[in-house]
Order: C-alpha cells, then sequence, then structure tokens
C-alpha cells in the first residue's frame, strides 16, 4: 500500500521529533491494545498508558493522531468484514526489502506488548500464534545481508502478521482504564518521573512494589516474546 495512503507519511510527519520507538512498533501497539479494548474517550487515557509504559508524551498533533488510529482501527477489527482490510503500519514497496522488514518486525513487537498489557487469556492456538508473530519480531538482519526467501517470504509474513489482530479480534472488549498496567496501580501512586523528583527512597520502593504486582498479572504472551528476543 503507497505511503501516503496507509498513513505512512501522516505519521512520520506527526512523530518526527518523538523517538521513544518508530512508529510501526507504536501503531502495532496501539493495534495489540484496541484488538482487545474499547477506544479511550479522552486523548489524556493514552498518554497515562505511555506514561505507564515509560514513553514520553508525544506533542499534541502527534497524540490526536495516535487517538484518531486507535478509534478506527478498533471499530474496524470489530467489524468482521472490515477487520480482513486491516494493513499493519509499515514501509511500502518503494521503500527497499530490509527497510520493509524491519518495519514489520517492529510492529510485530509492538503488538506484542500492547496485546501483551491487555491481560487476556489464551487458547493454545492463540499462544502458538503469537509465539511464531514473536520470531517475525526477533528477526535479525544486517542492511548487507540477503533476506532468505526475498521478496515471497516477505509477503507471506507480512500477510501472517495482518491476520493476527484479525483473528484475535473477537474476545469481549474491555476499558483500556481496566487494563493490570494502570487499575493494578493505587489512585495515589507515583510515576517514575514524580518519584525521582521527590527524591524519597520509601516512596519509590512502594511504588516498585506496586508496580511489580501490575506488571506480574501480565500473560504468558510476553515471556515468549523475550524469550525469543534477549536483551
Amino acid at each position: 500500500m503507497d505511503d501516503s495512503i496507509s498513513g505512512w507519511n501522516d505519521w512520520t510527519d506527526a512523530f518526527v521529533d518523538w523517538t521513544d520507538v518508530s512508529i510501526s512498533e507504536l501503531h502495532g501497539l496501539m493495534t495489540g491494545l484496541m484488538t482487545v479494548c474499547h477506544a479511550p474517550a479522552k486523548v489524556e487515557d493514552w498518554q497515562r498508558l505511555l506514561t505507564e509504559l515509560s514513553f514520553a508524551i508525544p506533542d499534541e498533533a502527534a497524540m490526536m493522531l495516535l487517538a484518531q488510529e486507535a478509534e478506527d482501527t478498533a471499530f474496524q477489527l470489530k467489524d468482521r468484514d472490515d477487520a480482513y482490510q486491516y494493513n499493519p503500519l509499515v514501509p511500502d514497496d518503494e521503500h527497499d526489502l530490509y527497510e520493509r522488514l524491519m518495519g514489520l518486525k517492529e510492529w510485530a513487537n509492538g503488538f506484542m506488548t500492547g496485546f501483551g498489557v491487555t491481560n487476556c487469556a489464551l487458547s493454545s492456538d492463540e499462544n502458538a500464534m503469537l509465539a511464531d508473530l514473536s520470531k517475525i519480531g526477533s528477526i535479525r538482519l544486517d542492511p548487507d545481508d540477503e533476506f532468505e526467501g526475498g521478496e515471497e517470504h516477505y509477503l507471506q509474513l507480512y500477510e501472517f502478521a495482518r491476520m493476527v489482530p484479525v483473528s484475535l479480534a473477537t474476545r469481549p472488549r474491555k476499558s483500556i482504564l481496566e487494563l493490570p498496567l494502570i487499575a493494578g496501580l493505587a489512585v495515589d501512586a507515583k510515576t517514575a518521573a514524580e518519584l525521582k523528583a521527590l527524591g524519597t527512597q520509601t516512596a519509590t520502593t512502594q511504588n516498585l512494589i506496586t508496580k511489580d504486582r501490575a506488571l506480574n498479572s501480565l500473560p504468558s504472551v510476553l515471556n515468549v516474546m523475550n524469550q525469543d528476543n534477549p536483551s
């Protein structure tokens, strides 16, 4: 799909000053969340989620684009016919194969993170599908290396990745505010940045314990990703 049609150009322009992760990875993260969750009603909800994931907050225009894309994606995935038209945000075929492959890898890793924090129970088939997606996320290739299978293999990987959210978007939806990453924290829990500003050891310890409890409730899908992508 052409960059101007897919939204690649719009995302590139909107997030030009935001470098926490690539736009493909952010789009994958958003898609993973929207596979299970309702689109947040307020931009502030996205800001809260990004903060809990230790991301910097993009500027207003970028946040509005993310929120609108999330709303469109959630609506698309809820409709069985429209869902099959979903496409990951990766460079179009005017870009070289390496760039497209890295975009798909980043999208896959973003999806694994986004879907992982939804705390969904998984069937054995779903676990197997996500394990396969994590293999795309673990692809290692240098710009000068030849990708085995070339264009045909890339298209197969792309089509597989494209269908993952379609296959998983069949469960009852939940509010993004119900996610353990957010709901598992005490109302008065402080972010890492706030604790650093306070400079209090006691508060830091209490907050880390609370955050650990929230993260410990995440499903095994993230463990699969971590095993296949050692840091």
